[in-house]
């Protein structure tokens, strides 16, 4: 599988250089080799033990390494439906960002920096050189590596000192291809001193033809700042996305995650967050909603490095008919990390006896003086709680979808966006029906 991607970069690597940017340049062919000698990842592997990519992997896709423009205007084909979200939207098709902007974009406040890697890499060299592949570039992954090897683009913020952005950001990862295609995009936000910005990354497909999105996002979060990352996947079941998000936090500083998959066909999400400095606090929150033959794994590792830090973190799974589920949660705790609260539960719902969950929480502590805990379940629905409800009168279709909703619930009580939240206890609920729960607004989705 990999032998054709090595070829490519070899023959390309001056065309794939040359519709990018210096910045992203600099790490690229290092990258390379790494992938070269590692390969993609199988699961042989500890922390890809419930992904198995093998076939996803194997697809003959294209990849738009000379840049063609996708003939698309995302801006009048998409229009979302959550009530009162009034967002700063931006779009990423396939894996470059689309250069145009609406109006409402205009007002962002002085001095913050939204738009295209490739090309604020170019213009605004100096605030990426600090940063740009800081993270990603000591993974020793092959998904992480390739992606080095191959993004050309991505989607880029930056939030200067004490900034504080009064409406969330929407960015739309939009798929669109007449033939099956991969899709590689880097994305990099960061968050100075006392900032704070919320951004919801929505993963859309518009064709009926097999996709491949491998993603790599870092996230720098500087002291006293606070960010919040919501992604939420409604794509085909012809759709493979391969998401790695990597945050690293400085002193007081506050972070929610919270993913959720409500369709698609197979998912892996990784998930590295470094505390980086004393007092800070991680919220990390996932839920997973599968029926039929699709895939999700997400792999989530904290790394508690400072003293006085708190992380909490709660997945929650549905899955029906032969669908396949997988969680890996670490928590790590330095030696020198003294009183840290670190707290993690998994908690899933088979509805199906072919349905099937895997999972595994962790937990390496060095240091003395802490606060730690870690569990998980895999069960049905109660049915005495079932029964009770039916007792009273309620059919027990019903009964059943009141207690898969209150199962979900505390996972979607934290989303802190309200018209978010709203729309996706709609959404969740369209879902646990049984439909497709699509963008009603969206005209891809019709």
């Amino acid at each position: 599988m990999e032998q054709q991607y090595i070829d490519l970069y070899k023959q390309h690597h001056k065309s794939i250089k040359g519709h990018s940017a210096a910045v992203m340049n600099d790490s690229r062919d290092g990258a390379f080799e790494l992938f070269e000698k590692l390969g993609f990842p199988t699961p042989r592997l500890e922390n890809y033990k419930y992904s198995d990519l093998k076939e996803p992997l194997s697809i003959d896709y294209g990849l738009n390494i000379n840049r063609v423009t996708i003939p698309v205007n995302p801006y009048e084909v998409f229009k979302c439906d959550v009530p009162g979200i009034n967002s700063f939207l931006f779009f990423v098709v396939n894996d470059a960002f689309y250069p145009v902007n609406e109006p409402n974009n205009k007002t962002l406040p002085k001095g913050v920096i939204i738009g295209s890697l490739k090309e604020i890499a170019t213009t605004h060299p100096e605030l990426l050189k600090d940063y740009y592949g800081k993270l990603s570039t000591t993974k020793n992954d092959g998904l992480v590596a390739f992606n080095g090897a191959f993004a050309q683009d991505g989607f880029f913020m930056f939030v200067p000192k004490g900034v504080i952005l009064d409406k969330p950001v929407q960015l739309i990862n939009i798929m669109r291809s007449d033939v099956d295609f991969m899709a590689n995009s880097h994305n990099l936000i960061i968050l100075e001193e006392g900032a704070h910005a919320q951004l919801l990354v929505c993963d859309h497909t518009m064709d009926d033809v097999r996709f491949l999105s491998n993603r790599v996002t870092e996230v720098f979060v500087g002291e006293n700042a606070s960010y919040e990352h919501y992604k939420l996947e409604n794509t085909h079941t012809k759709t493979t996305n391969l998401s790695t998000l990597l945050i690293d936090q400085k002193a007081s500083s506050s972070v929610l995650t919270n993913v959720i998959t409500l369709h698609n066909g197979v998912t892996r999400n990784s998930i590295e967050i470094d505390l980086d400095g004393e007092h800070c606090e991680t919220l990390l929150c996932g839920m997973v909603i599968a029926d039929q033959n699709q895939q999700v794994d997400n792999f989530t590792y904290i790394m508690h490095n400072k003293p006085n830090c708190h992380s909490n973190e709660l997945f929650k799974y549905v899955l029906d008919d032969n669908s396949k589920g997988g969680f890996t949660g670490k928590i790590l705790v330095a030696k020198d990390a003294q009183k840290t609260s670190a707290f993690q539960i998994n908690k899933n719902i088979l509805l199906k006896k072919t349905a099937k969950m895997s999972t595994k929480p962790q937990l390496e502590i060095y240091a003395d003086d802490v606060k730690c805990s870690h569990g998980a379940t895999i069960g049905q629905l109660d049915e005495t709680a079932k029964f009770y409800m039916q007792s009273r009168g309620i059919p027990e279709a019903e009964a059943k979808l009141l207690l898969m909703f209150a199962f979900t619930g505390d996972v979607i009580d934290n989303i802190r966006i309200l018209a978010l939240q709203d729309r996706i206890k709609l959404l969740v609920e369209k879902r646990l029906r049984g439909e497709l729960s699509k963008c009603e607004g969206c005209i891809i989705c019709q």
